[in-house]
């Protein structure tokens, strides 16, 4: 499972209140090659946890004061999109169908074999990529769009529905060179040539809004 960012460290979290447990599982996650950290309450996590954590969170459902589950959830209305693993001795229909609607990737039931648990690793650090990846874009096409004045910005929104520049100089009233103009500056500072790149990057932006 190479990692194509060196500057990252992809790490598996693990929460679990039994100590020989987290051991256990530090023990087989490293063994293959990744890095591990263990926590033993949801709290703990949370004061160690930051946004930019890479990997994936192996976590127990049954936890001191604060539920695996409620953790669960918390990250999520946070927004912080770290898959998670859930884990437990004591499964029911309701506690799996919860943790899977509220978005975990895999649900192990105690005791699971190691390679159950690497698979859903590797499951997990997939998911992250391609998640750490599209917020890296978004990213990029947000600091381009800092850099449009107000003016710009318009004409941009209006191209990208379509609205041809005759159009748009009548709805601005703004001559037609001006508006040639401004498109000009526009495709220039967001870094494309073609109008379907245009589009196709103002969309993704958009579209990052509802994640």
């Amino acid at each position: 499972m190479p990692n194509d960012d060196p500057d990252v460290q992809e790490t598996v979290f693990i929460v679990d209140d039994d100590p020989s447990v987290c051991e256990g599982l530090c023990d087989l996650v490293e063994s293959s090659g990744l890095r591990a950290q263990s926590y033993s309450t949801a709290e703990e996590f949370l004061e160690a946890s930051r946004d930019s954590m890479a990997g994936c969170l192996v976590l127990d459902v049954r936890l001191p004061q604060m539920s695996g589950l409620d953790l669960q959830a918390k990250l999520l209305e946070s927004h912080m999109r770290i898959p998670v693993i859930i884990m437990t001795a004591y499964a029911d229909i309701a506690t799996v169908r919860k943790a899977l609607k509220t978005g975990a990737v895999e649900f192990l039931v105690k005791p699971f074999q190691g390679a159950e648990l690497l698979l859903a690793v590797e499951q997990a650090y997939a998911l992250d990529r391609e998640r750490r990846q599209r917020e890296g874009l978004v990213d990029s096409i947000k600091a381009r769009l800092e850099t449009l004045t107000e003016r710009e910005r318009e004409v941009l929104e209006l191209v990208t529905a379509g609205v041809l520049n005759k159009q748009i100089a009548d709805k601005l009233c703004l001559s037609l060179v001006t508006v040639k103009m401004h498109r000009g500056q526009v495709m220039k500072k967001m870094g494309v040539k073609t109008v379907p790149d245009l589009v196709r990057m103002w969309g993704a932006f958009r579209g990052s809004l509802r994640w």
